[in-house]
């Protein structure tokens, strides 16, 4: 459950934010905003030190009710000379509700507006990693709940500024601790600044002992002094301590303008890359992404397996988009979907179950569907099944549009890549015919199980072809007409669990429904097969029998109309995402399988944060699980 948060009625406006578990305010007597502004975002040189970079990352050690966040998001927002970048990366043991967070900022109106924004993404907020992303996607807030330490034991970023923030050193002494300052200082480089409010003797001493050089200076009433300083240790860093590459945004050829692909060419044009989107066919979203609707729902396992939590970054990543660039209740909508456990009940995690544990943040999730929920897809009461808060439809190929209409990305059809040459720094994509259709310094293969093809030819050291495999699967989708009883007697919502069902997708000239889909292994054809048709009928009477009756004079009569694409998987059933062995500046983001709407946005910006040496939206060993796993051989493809 959320942490629990007294408000002291001390004359103070709006109340005083009190923590019972650490016997302390949240803020100074007098207020936090003058605190956040002073100790922190000045004491760490801000905004000046920031003028003119490309970008910039503040890691704080407390996110507490979000003030000192709060304040730099407007300090940036209203500094002309602002990095076209901000990173925010927060570290909280025990999050506050969302509600506080607003209640918190309404004694300052001019933060109202961002505290607002806050709030609504403030949700879900269990054990890991969270990306929240802001003003188009160039201010990136990553909350880390947990542990400090154990948040920060594989730092994959370099902090510019730090805010050293949480309640006092006697009321919570771990967090400034040794320890936890030998992980922040991972992530430092020499020059790092460090800002906060306490210049109690063991805080500095601990400072001083991991490389921080501090000095007092004059405090924020109550607080008499404060205090400052920079990263400078005495001594050389290990040569182990490599510091991630930021490399500067340039030209970037992406193949592929697919979901993938798409999601790539806008993360890398909104950090000031030009890319050119090549795609062998004539218009995008012209394969698996070409599905009229697809359906939204995170995975679901009793030990939270690293599949299940990837897939909430994944999901999270996507709502931001499509609430940012689609027309809601058209191109996509959060519905919610029921998940219908049609082989067993599905049991969730031990630990969501526990009313003083994870329960709530769980709930933001995953919880089991109510038996209203069930009457509206008409399933008996009792039947094993989840509803899926954080779910819905979107029409993939609407998104896709709209990241390609992204500034900075250009598109080409009609472009299959048949040869690439390798000019200093620069790759060139040649055609069939041996004309150039691009040059760039950074080549990304999002073009499925086509990226496997892409890959071999550019040449790949040893000869060992990229681990994917080709899915072909058929859905089947009709249109209701206009008042028909059909329409009616389906949920609103959309269905999963044995294929599934989105019931009702606005789709010209009125509402249409998309049903599916068949998975067949190591099958390139989208050729449509009537016995496709029949076979996604009947995981429809298994997963809604209602809906599948409602819809049977369509399958009978033949009006039923079938889609088909092709898919592309991993072994690991995790996407392929990394920089290719042997091949400088050549990436491969693939293998999504049939969650391509659930990983792309995710993919995209890890690609772009690993590129750039920024904070990563996952743990750095979720984002390791992703890296490109390799084949012994190439099976053959069936048409």
């Amino acid at each position: 459950m959320p942490e629990r948060i007294e408000w002291l009625e001390d004359g103070t406006a709006g109340g005083s934010p009190y923590s019972p578990r650490f016997g302390d305010r949240y803020r100074s007597e007098l207020g936090g905003l003058e605190q956040a502004r002073e100790v922190f975002l000045k004491g760490c040189g801000l905004p000046q030190a920031w003028a003119g970079q490309p970008q910039w990352c503040v890691l704080e050690t407390g996110f507490g009710l979000g003030l000192n966040f709060l304040v730099t998001w407007q300090a940036w927002k209203a500094d002309p000379l602002r990095p076209r970048l901000l990173h925010f990366v927060s570290l909280e043991a025990y999050p506050a509700s969302a509600d506080d967070v607003l209640r918190s900022a309404r004694t300052h109106p001019e933060l109202i507006p961002f505290a607002e924004q806050l709030k609504r993404q403030l949700c879900g907020l269990l054990p890991g990693f969270h990306r929240l992303v802001f003003e188009g996607g160039q201010l990136l807030l990553t909350l880390c709940i947990g542990d400090a330490k154990a948040m920060l034991r594989e730092p994959s970023f370099e902090a510019d500024s730090v805010y050293l923030d949480g309640f006092s050193p006697q009321r919570n002494p771990d967090i400034w601790d040794v320890h936890t300052f030998k992980a922040v200082a991972r992530c430092c480089r020499r020059g790092t600044r460090v800002a906060t409010w306490t210049v109690a003797r063991s805080v500095r001493d601990a400072l001083a002992q991991c490389g921080f050089v501090v000095h007092k200076v004059p405090g924020t009433p109550p607080k008499r002094d404060n205090l400052q300083g920079e990263y400078q240790p005495a001594w050389e860093l290990k040569k182990s301590r490599i510091a991630p590459e930021r490399k500067a945004p340039a030209r970037c050829i992406v193949v592929g303008a697919g979901l993938a692909g798409a999601a790539v060419a806008a993360s890398l044009a909104r950090r000031g890359w030009q890319v050119t989107v090549l795609d062998a066919a004539g218009t995008p979203a012209a394969g698996a992404s070409g599905l009229p609707a697809g359906v939204l729902a995170p995975h679901v396992s009793p030990d939270d397996s690293l599949l299940s939590r990837l897939s909430r970054s994944g999901i999270r990543a996507m709502l931001q988009q499509a609430d940012a660039l689609l027309q809601m209740n058209i191109d996509w909508s959060p519905t919610g979907v029921l998940e219908h456990c049609v082989e067993h009940a599905r049991q969730l995690p031990a630990a969501w179950q526990e009313p003083d544990g994870l329960a709530t943040a769980a709930s933001d999730w995953t919880r089991p569907a109510t038996p209203a929920q069930l009457a509206a897809c008409s399933l008996p009461p009792g039947t094993p099944a989840l509803w899926h808060v954080q779910g819905g439809w979107i029409k993939p190929a609407r998104l896709v549009r709209a990241w390609l209409a992204s500034p900075g990305v250009s598109w080409r059809g009609n472009a299959a890549v048949s040869q690439w040459v390798r000019h200093g720094a620069a790759w060139q994509a040649l055609d069939a015919a041996g004309h150039e259709l691009a040059c760039a310094e950074l080549v990304v293969l999002a073009a499925g199980y086509g990226s496997r093809a892409l890959s071999e030819i550019a040449g790949q050291p040893g000869g060992r072809p990229l681990a994917l495999q080709a899915i072909r699967g058929q859905a089947s989708w009709g249109r209701h007409a206009p008042d028909a009883e059909p329409a009616q007697a389906m949920p609103a919502f959309p269905v999963n669990g044995h294929g599934s069902l989105a019931p009702r997708v606005p789709l010209e000239p009125g509402l249409a429904w998309v049903t599916g889909s068949t998975f067949e292994r190591d099958n390139t054809s989208t050729t449509l097969r009537p016995e496709d048709e029949q076979h996604n009928f009947g995981k429809l009477k298994t997963l809604l029998p209602a809906a599948a009756q409602a819809l049977a004079a369509q399958f009978e009569s033949g009006q039923a109309q079938g889609w088909a694409g092709v898919r592309c998987a991993t072994p690991s059933r995790l996407p392929s995402l990394g920089r290719l062995e042997g091949r400088p500046d050549m990436w491969v983001c693939s293998g999504m399988g049939s969650r391509g709407l659930t990983f792309a946005a995710l993919c995209a910006e890890l690609l772009a944060a690993r590129l750039h040496g920024e904070p990563l939206p996952v743990e750095q060993r979720q984002a390791d699980a992703l890296l490109p796993q390799y084949a012994a051989h190439a099976p053959a493809a069936v048409d």
